[in-house]
């Protein structure tokens, strides 16, 4: 077996969302005001949408990790609650992090459709990694894909993507791949499976 592809498996889901909560946290701290209305690399989201939608993400997974139904029906509008919104997400997502690294949260299954609870950690881990990166380029900040950090998380996230990818395509969560050119990395193709151009840019 290559060694490399046990090499996410040596590390807990906390500890991968940790990995990606602290990319996350500066990029989303560096979002300014004037840019909510801005439109992302995910097609159906504006910069403000794609905010709530990642903090309903961090708090909602906090419940699956304790075996509990979460609630996705409706999509709060906490960046419009006040200005907080960006310290708020830094600490909800260390509840996630704390959430996934309690003993027992990677045990059994979790969530309504009792998906493995590692797949469901995992699935947090995504949206904390491929939705900060839609941010960042939405607003025009560098996000890093080059380094040991992202390629542990990207290897959790490949067998993750490959899994989901029927289902999520089927229910639109996903679209269709994205060709990337020959020698792409590990981070662009991963964005590729999951209906991104890693080549996105803002219109002019």
């Amino acid at each position: 077996m290559d060694t490399k592809s046990v090499r996410a498996d040596r590390y807990g889901i906390g500890e991968l969302l940790g990995m990606a909560r602290e990319r996350a946290v500066p990029v989303l701290r560096a979002v300014p005001d004037e840019a909510l209305g801005a439109a992302t690399p995910c097609a159906d989201y504006d910069v403000k949408a794609l905010v709530n939608h990642l903090l309903q993400v961090v708090v909602e997974f906090q419940k699956l990790a304790a075996k509990g139904e979460s609630d996705f029906a409706t999509t709060p509008d906490r960046v419009g609650a006040g200005p907080d919104w960006r310290e708020r997400f830094a600490e909800e997502t260390d509840r996630l992090v704390a959430a996934w690294s309690a003993p027992g949260a990677e045990e059994g299954t979790a969530g309504a459709w009792q998906m493995p609870a590692r797949l469901v950690g995992s699935m947090a881990l995504l949206d904390l990694t491929v939705h900060v990166w839609d941010l960042a380029r939405a607003t025009g900040q560098e996000y890093r894909e080059d380094d040991d950090v992202a390629e542990v998380v990207v290897e959790q996230l490949a067998g993750t993507v490959a899994e989901l990818a029927p289902t999520a395509r089927a229910t639109g969560v996903f679209r269709d791949p994205v060709p990337v050119a020959e020698g792409a990395s590990a981070f662009e193709r991963l964005l590729g499976q999951t209906g991104r151009d890693p080549r996105w840019a803002p219109s002019a």
